[in-house]
């Protein structure tokens, strides 16, 4: 249990990230607000949470009283309008730019004045999304890393107009949640992805050259280079559309031919093999 906070939040996205962000947030104390397209996906997205936790009952890491009070916390929406009176308002949609700005025009409309607009973005410019609103200088990236209740770090990224109080205020936030905070300016991939875009989209590379296979790929990473799971491992739990649509951010914004996403990347993803959510990836998990 992380520092209990008094916030009320809202996640904009109830699928893997936005449910976790969900989760850690109540875990703290937080009062939730998942919002969706639909009254019905969000409440699928906090059923998954459910699920989730029961889980880890059942392992003795929460006791069923924990996982109600949690719960509890949480309430399924399909309205901006919850907005209206929140502390953080963070988006963690689909990684697409126009989506996105969508969302963030919404969430300026809704957003009470003091409320910080947030997006989990893994690439995409946090400026691009503040020049749809009338705030810029309230909006910031959050970028949980995935799955968001197990992994320590957060990355926070600037705009060029993310004021020192904003900057200031999720930090805050972030680390009474018990994560660990790094920083990153507005570029491309920000900082975790943009080193790990290359050496995933290098990895599927040498699979499609048949160099190796996946798993000899993935063992040479876990026991050569001490990760703790391999690269195409990691690509199949990202979501390989994940991977591929952060790797076309990198190649179209910096323009060099370095950061070109795999042919097989796209063919995977063109065929639905999306990795652990479908069902399929570099491995079978059907």
């Amino acid at each position: 249990m992380a520092t209990e906070l008094n916030k009320k939040i809202v996640v904009v996205g109830s699928g893997q990230m936005g449910a976790g962000i969900a989760q850690v947030a109540a875990d703290a104390g937080c009062e939730v607000s998942l919002l969706d397209v639909s009254i019905e996906a969000a409440k699928a997205g906090r059923a998954k949470i459910e699920q989730k936790l029961n889980r880890l009952v059942k392992k003795g890491k929460f006791s069923a009283l924990e996982v109600e009070t949690l719960l509890n916390r949480i309430e399924a929406a399909d309205s901006m309008q919850v907005a209206s009176d929140a502390d953080f308002v963070i988006e963690a949609a689909s990684e697409n730019e126009s989506i996105k700005q969508s969302i963030f025009a919404q969430m300026d409309k809704f957003a009470g004045e003091d409320t910080i607009l947030a997006s989990n973005t893994s690439s995409i410019s946090i400026g691009k999304m503040a020049a749809v609103t009338n705030c810029p200088e309230k909006v910031i990236g959050i970028h949980f890393m995935n799955p968001v209740p197990l992994m320590e770090l957060v990355e926070l990224v600037r705009s060029d107009a993310t004021s020192d109080q904003t900057y200031s205020t999720a930090r805050q936030f972030v680390e009474a949640l018990g994560k660990t905070v790094i920083t990153s300016k507005d570029r491309p991939g920000f900082l975790v992805n943009r080193v790990l875009i290359p050496f995933l989209n290098e990895a599927c590379l040498c699979f499609a050259d048949g160099v190796g296979t996946a798993e000899d790929i993935d063992l040479g990473a876990k026991l050569g280079l001490n990760h703790p799971m391999g690269p195409l491992e990691l690509a199949d739990l990202i979501g390989l559309d994940t991977v591929l649509s952060i790797a076309q951010v990198l190649h179209r914004d910096f323009g060099d031919d370095k950061y070109c996403p795999a042919p097989l990347l796209e063919q995977y993803v063109d065929k639905g093999w999306l990795g652990r959510k479908s069902g399929r990836g570099f491995y079978d998990y059907r």
